[in-house]
């Protein structure tokens, strides 16, 4: 080998070893910023009493400081799909990162109702840009035999911040003013904004493309008026409140697709739904949203059982949800390295094995139940859906060819919205339904509460049973010269 030989392989060793380490920091900025957005999208719930009183607004108020959030999710969720393609990764971090930052500013100074409403709404549209920018970045970013790793690491945002949201919350509402929440959030939000926008590279080639005002309107008609609706089951006084902005979500969201079908033809759609032609991408989308459901349902029915049933106070409740949380988070990155060395099935069969199980075991609940047998039946959940979401991410966007990345991650981001806020409708509209019906009948509050909770979980244990059989359709994903993956 000759010197000139071994000169160009030490450059360029030196030069793929500079742009993993420019990688490795593209991604560590984009995680911790995503940490920031769901610990701040988590920790509202807890503090909904004592801004009612602080305030002085009814709790169908208080509400919409968590419904406007969701809302603006839906909105803009679908529209990143057009935006990644569109702009450089720098420019839209940027963007989100600020608009985040200045909602949380705006928050944390708010006079009144109103203020913090809109505050609400403008951190929303910064969040609802960086998870897709996320998991775009990792899709181009790492190679397709280490993704299940690096998804393990995004597996840790997702369960840890929504784990220790309400703890905090409730510390911080236990010693301090409610603006504290966001004080505390604004110095570390500001310092990602400056950080990232120094460091943080462009790593996507964006391309000129028209952006589709009639699809914009029908998908924030369509996907708004769905999870407002969903919002609404249980706790509208009126049936319009559910029932008109169900169908016409729905409506738009069949004129939505219609349109995006005919765009997609000269690549122009706003939302690409090509990408469901991809068997994996389908039934790994089925099995989130089966999962978010699970998740998002069991996140609201366990306060209520404990605390309605069991009498248990609300801070003990808080501390009860962290356990599975934080093993969440512990187990995500061996899952990751399970996914990498033998692919999504098997985590996959046994997570929806282990999920459907707990779910079942929850329909034992009664009004004598231990509070050790809640925990134990939480942090279950929790380790099946640990083995469940990092598979899921990684399977899902990694079966689609690269021009469609940004479709996808716009596409998970939509469905986990979706997914959530239609888990929760499920959970608390049949818990609130048989409850009322044995209290008709003259059954005590606090029996037919736990009535209604075991006939809620029942629901979700049937639901939970049709991923076990969808698990079995995703398959590991194989990259060949082409980039085009496959599964075998």
């Amino acid at each position: 080998m000759t010197d000139t030989t071994i000169s160009y392989e030490t450059e360029k060793s030196h030069a793929e070893a500079a742009l993993g380490a420019r990688n490795r920091l593209v991604i560590g900025i984009l995680l911790v910023s995503v940490f920031v957005m769901i610990l701040n999208e988590t920790i509202m719930g807890v503090a909904l009493p004592t801004l009612m009183k602080d305030l002085a607004i009814p709790a169908s108020a208080a509400q919409w400081l968590t419904a406007a959030f969701l809302l603006t999710m839906a909105v803009v969720i679908p529209i990143t799909g057009f935006l990644l393609q569109r702009f450089h990764t720098r420019p839209l971090f940027i963007s989100a990162m600020g608009l985040f930052s200045l909602g949380t500013l705006i928050a944390a100074v708010a006079p009144g109702f109103e203020v913090l409403l809109l505050a609400r709404i403008v951190q929303a549209s910064g969040t609802a840009i960086m998870f897709p920018l996320l998991m775009t970045t990792v899709m181009t970013l790492v190679p397709a035999e280490t993704r299940g790793r690096m998804m393990g690491n995004i597996s840790i945002v997702i369960s840890v911040a929504p784990a220790i949201g309400p703890t905090i919350s409730g510390v911080i509402l236990s010693v301090l003013d409610w603006r504290f929440m966001f004080i505390l959030v604004l110095p570390i939000a500001v310092a990602a904004l400056i950080v990232g926008s120094t460091l943080i590279k462009n790593v996507t080639e964006p391309k000129r493309t028209r952006v589709d005002v009639l699809s914009v309107v029908l998908s924030a008609l369509g996907f708004g008026g769905l999870v407002y609706g969903l919002s609404n089951v249980g706790t509208a006084t009126t049936p319009f409140a559910t029932v008109v902005p169900l169908a016409v979500g729905a409506v738009a969201l069949l004129c939505f697709v219609l349109r995006q079908v005919a765009l997609q033809r000269s690549d122009r759609a706003l939302l690409d739904l090509r990408t469901f032609k991809t068997r994996d991408f389908t039934f790994s989308i089925v099995m989130l949203a089966i999962s978010m459901m699970a998740m998002f349902g069991t996140i609201v029915l366990l306060p209520l059982y404990m605390v309605d049933v069991l009498k248990v106070q609300v801070i003990t409740v808080g501390l009860l949800l962290l356990p599975g949380g934080l093993i969440m988070g512990l187990l995500a990155p061996f899952v990751g390295r399970i996914y990498d060395r033998v692919g999504p099935t098997a985590l996959l069969v046994s997570g929806a094995t282990v999920v459907s199980a707990d779910l079942w075991g929850m329909t034992l609940l009664s009004q004598t139940s231990s509070f050790w047998w809640v925990l134990v039946a939480h942090v279950t959940l929790s380790i099946g859906l640990a083995l469940l979401f990092t598979p899921l991410f990684t399977a899902s966007l990694g079966s689609l060819r690269p021009a469609l990345y940004a479709h996808g991650s716009a596409t998970v981001g939509t469905i986990q919205q979706l997914a959530g806020a239609a888990g929760t409708a499920l959970f608390v509209t049949v818990l609130s339904a048989h409850a009322a019906s044995l209290q008709a009948e003259g059954v005590g509050v606090v029996a037919a509460t736990a009535a209604g909770i075991r006939v809620a979980f029942t629901y979700g244990a049937v639901i939970s049973l049709l991923a076990i059989p969808a698990a079995f359709f995703v398959r590991k994903q194989v990259a060949p010269a082409d980039g085009v993956a496959t599964s075998h």
